[in-house]
């Protein structure tokens, strides 16, 4: 068993390896080319353990991985600090232009996709002889609707697009996660409380556990607290940070009003990531407008870019070397497969509708839907959401495709999210 400094070194040692070696190498974009590589040292490790399995190498690294909670180390460790760091770099004047499209495609858009996917996921295990509840295909719809903020803004650092475009992608993506991990609360919910029914029942049995008012009353509650919550946060950060000009005290001001507001959201069950993403917004905009010295200003960015690259290393190294963990049953490879373009499809649809209704009223940049559907990555959380299901029989299932899902939504679109932006948008735009 390894010492929580242990662990810690051996994970901080391993992003550096791999991350030189992808530097010095492969020469990918950095999350991906890390990612890249812990997923294939994981596979090698695996095929090694298959050919000579008294060597103990693969038991080795997957004792030690087995032993960070992915669920909590993400959700509630790094995505606080990762959020921020994310909501720092956005120009809210653009953000506030796109607010319709962006706040439609955060709520709507993840409700479409959810039952879209949940819908498909459930034709598609059926049609694969695996009964799996209505309800407990929902579930997946959830957790695997919302872009991950993470994954999105560090792809976006490669790729040159329009400022009215990468808004939309990162603001989409700041406020869609912490909508989705409502939603999916609520879902798990209701699919604890419908038991083992099946599609027929789960639905009647739900309603009597959870009612719509409910729903609606934890929706709301668990959403607008976290805007109230980090507004508020963010204002006495920035009032603090007004009346000083010492960068380092106003550093640890920003930190320590991250780690303070996603506690406290977490203890009053509102939404932690909207919260600090409100927070980061505040202080990203007016607080360096108003509150710092271009002296404070250069060093806190400077800080929160190598936090943000320090914990995004670490986190998708930890993605690569899940499949340690995760484990996966080959009957579930065909369900898997047909997952990913029934999530495109799904996003697709959640991106066109709004964006269709919208341009009635306002421009869109042209190639606006491919961009947003193809650049709309699933990452970390929705692979740390699977693994805080409780055990049942339907997990496995929904784990593999969730995993399956965000490796090729990381590594394909990643890669490839590039060239798409430069064949169908304007030029003269880039």
């Amino acid at each position: 068993m390894l010492t929580l400094f242990e662990i810690a070194a051996l994970l901080l040692a391993l992003s550096a390896l791999f991350s030189w070696l992808n530097a010095a190498i492969f020469k990918l974009p950095h999350t991906i080319g890390l990612l890249s590589i812990a997923l294939i040292a994981s596979l090698l490790l695996i095929a090694l353990e298959a050919i000579a399995p008294n060597l103990g190498l693969a038991e080795s690294l997957r004792s030690a991985v087995s032993q960070v909670d992915f669920n909590e180390t993400v959700m509630k460790g790094m995505l606080g600090f990762l959020l921020f760091a994310g909501a720092l770099h956005v120009d809210f004047t653009r953000l506030k232009d796109a607010k319709w499209s962006i706040g439609i495609m955060a709520s709507i858009g993840v409700l479409i996709s959810t039952f879209i996917i949940g819908g498909g996921f459930w034709a598609v295990a059926n049609l694969f002889g695996v009964h799996l509840p209505f309800i407990w295909a929902l579930v997946f719809g959830a957790l695997i609707s919302p872009t991950d903020p993470v994954a999105v803004l560090s792809i976006l650092k490669t790729v040159s697009m329009p400022k009215a475009l990468e808004a939309k992608i990162a603001g989409e993506s700041l406020f869609n996660d912490g909508v989705g991990v409502v939603v999916f609360t609520i879902i798990v919910a209701i699919a604890v409380g419908a038991g083992g029914h099946g599609a027929e029942h789960a639905a009647d049995h739900a309603a009597s556990a959870i009612g719509i008012a409910h729903i609606a009353e934890l929706f709301f509650l668990e959403a607008g607290g976290g805007v109230l919550l980090g507004a508020l946060t963010g204002w006495m950060a920035y009032r603090a940070m007004a009346m000083i000009d010492e960068h380092a005290v106003e550093i640890l001001i920003t930190l320590g009003i991250v780690a303070a507001t996603y506690a406290v959201a977490i203890r009053l069950h509102l939404s932690g990531p909207i919260a600090v993403v409100i927070t980061g917004l505040m202080i990203g905009n007016k607080g360096v407008s108003f509150s710092m010295s271009e002296h404070t200003k250069s060093h806190l960015f400077s800080f929160w870019e190598m936090i943000d690259e320090i914990l995004n290393s670490v986190l998708f190294l930890l993605i690569g070397l899940e499949i340690l963990v995760i484990g996966f049953a080959p009957s579930y490879a065909g369900i898997t497969l047909l997952a990913v373009p029934l999530v495109l499809l799904a996003r697709f649809t959640a991106v066109s509708i709004p964006i269709k209704a919208l341009s009635a009223f306002k421009d869109f940049t042209k190639g606006a839907i491919p961009v947003l559907t193809w650049g709309g990555v699933r990452g970390g959380i929705s692979v740390a959401l699977a693994l805080s299901l409780p055990d049942n029989e339907y997990k496995p299932l929904i784990l593999t495709a969730t995993y399956g899902v965000v490796i090729f939504s990381i590594i394909v679109q990643g890669l490839t999210v590039k060239s798409l932006v430069q064949k169908v948008v304007d030029p003269k735009l880039l």
